[in-house]
């Protein structure tokens, strides 16, 4: 089957796509535009295994396999804008700490209302 998470690399990942990519001369379709709505798509496909019912096991795989597309747009993607995906998600996170620390969120259980009050001042400031 191949290495796992705990050791492929996900420059790895963007390799793998990159030639699978250039094995088919499908690179001229790769736009940004091309690629953020296949994302999307893909992400819609994730949510119909969820749209009426929760999660069933006996549909792991499939789910799996949508995951997989999601993934490996998002490694195309950031191959044709040349973004690091480790240090956009590590900058990102970094923010996302700044912005809901921790200390705010009760470890029991309901931190929502903490949640949405920092959103929706988020958003105010960002209108302005």
């Amino acid at each position: 089957m191949g290495k796992s998470d705990k050791d492929t690399t996900i420059q790895e990942l963007k390799d793998l796509i990159e030639a699978f990519a250039q094995e088919r001369n499908w690179k001229k379709h790769h736009t940004p535009k091309n690629l953020a709505v296949s994302i999307a798509i893909e992400a819609a496909e994730l949510m119909e295994h969820f749209q009426w019912d929760d999660y069933q096991k006996n549909d792991k795989q499939a789910i799996a396999d949508e995951l997989a597309d999601i993934l490996t747009y998002i490694c195309n993607f950031a191959n044709v804008c040349d973004i690091d995906i480790a240090t956009a998600y590590k900058r990102k996170l970094e923010k996302s700490a700044k912005k809901y620390p921790a200390e705010l969120f009760d470890k029991a259980g309901d931190s929502g209302g903490h949640y949405f009050r920092i959103k929706n001042e988020y958003r105010t400031k960002k209108k302005q």
